[in-house]
């Protein structure tokens, strides 16, 4: 969705979802910074591969440097929340042309990861491990 705020800014929205993390992304026209949850992305996210991990859209349209990013996530980990924004990111990309969905979609980075964690089962110590066996 695009919204525009004046006449002068406008804004590129992606909702992106990964483990039981969300995110949601706004691209607005700038030089190129990520703040995640209000925070520099190098600094909200403990390993650089992550902030690799979530800028993969922009580095396969060559749009790195066009777009400043504000992503806000919630809910899971650090990798499930950069897979989120990843996700995210593509989608507000879409937003701005959708001459990038061929891109994006042979890397991948345009369907919904839908694994997520598997519930524990009774009689079980967790949602597949059983207990010791004894033959005698």
């Amino acid at each position: 969705m695009v919204v525009k705020k004046n006449s002068s800014t406008v804004m590129y929205r992606g909702t992106g979802r990964r483990k039981s993390s969300t995110a949601q992304v706004i691209l607005m026209p700038g030089s190129g910074q990520i703040t995640v949850n209000g925070l520099p992305a190098l600094d909200f996210f403990p390993y650089a591969t992550l902030v690799q991990d979530m800028e993969q859209g922009l580095v396969a349209t060559g749009t790195k440097s066009d777009f400043d990013i504000r992503v806000q996530v919630r809910g899971g980990g650090f990798s499930g929340q950069a897979g989120a924004a990843r996700l995210g990111i593509a989608r507000a990309l879409l937003e701005v042309t959708a001459d990038f969905r061929t891109q994006l979609r042979a890397l991948g980075l345009l369907t919904r990861d839908a694994r997520i964690k598997e519930r524990k089962k009774y009689g079980l110590r967790g949602a597949r491990r059983a207990p010791q066996y004894s033959k005698r």
